[in-house]
């Protein structure tokens, strides 16, 4: 009931940026959050920025200070700018929701297919 489409992945040398976007779409009433995660081969799905409708922001500490989130309420949508990228932040990106859809109440949580960031040495 709720679409997430990510854009912006691909390949950039170690230094360089990269800006992500995601865009929800379909029977929204609210959108009380959203937030960016990645997964590394072999490794689990972390934690690299959320933000709530409200501007309150929460990053990793491994991307403090190179990463910046940003939410457009008004057109459901996210951004991760990220900054001197390292060959470490190669990963599958994945934008996450916390939405509530119309016709319903309660608060349900929405993953992206996700998008391939690779940061080359």
């Amino acid at each position: 009931q709720v679409q997430l489409v990510e854009s912006g992945g691909g390949l950039v040398q170690a230094g360089g940026s990269l800006r992500l976007s995601c865009a929800a779409s379909g029977r929204i009433f609210s959108i009380n959050a959203m937030g960016w995660y990645r997964q590394a081969p072999g490794k689990q799905r972390e934690l690299v920025a959320t933000i709530s409708s409200g501007g309150n922001t929460n990053y990793a500490d491994s991307v403090k200070g190179r990463f910046t989130i940003s939410m457009d309420n008004a057109k459901n949508t996210v951004s991760l700018q990220m900054n001197s990228l390292k060959p470490e932040d190669t990963a599958v990106y994945y934008c996450n929701a916390d939405a509530v859809v119309i016709g319903r109440f309660s608060l349900f949580n929405y993953w992206g297919q996700g998008t391939q960031v690779t940061v080359s040495s």
